[in-house]
């Protein structure tokens, strides 16, 4: 069953994964979305945000020798990819996308390394 995605969008303690640097970047990719769905024309920010979150997050995953490493990498690529077609002026279609998303994925996904990394 989907999360219940925050009205307004912003991060709070139950996406905590007690990891500072994970929730630091989780928070800014919160509002990275927030501030394209005020200002539809700056794709680039949040694909940049995704891009260096993925980056960080995969480094820390390897460096643990997480198990689940490569399976994460997968679900990673197929939201960038589809994050790469989105252009601008971003449609609501997409903003509610990534939301639902990032909300989704944390709370399924990413709580599974908590106490893992």
């Amino acid at each position: 069953m989907p999360f219940v995605v925050p009205e307004p969008y912003c991060w709070d303690v139950s996406f905590m994964t007690f990891y500072d640097q994970i929730d630091e970047e989780h928070r800014s990719l919160f509002q990275g979305l927030f501030n394209c769905s005020k200002h539809r024309t700056n794709d680039l920010q949040l694909k940049a945000l995704y891009d260096l979150f993925v980056v960080d997050l995969q480094a820390i995953m390897k460096n643990a020798n997480y198990s689940e490493l490569s399976q994460h990498c997968q679900i990673h690529d197929e939201f960038l990819g589809k994050l790469s077609k989105v252009h601008t002026p971003i449609s609501d279609a997409d903003i509610d996308y990534c939301k639902n998303w990032l909300v989704n994925h944390i709370k399924t996904v990413d709580f599974r390394y908590k106490g893992k990394l």
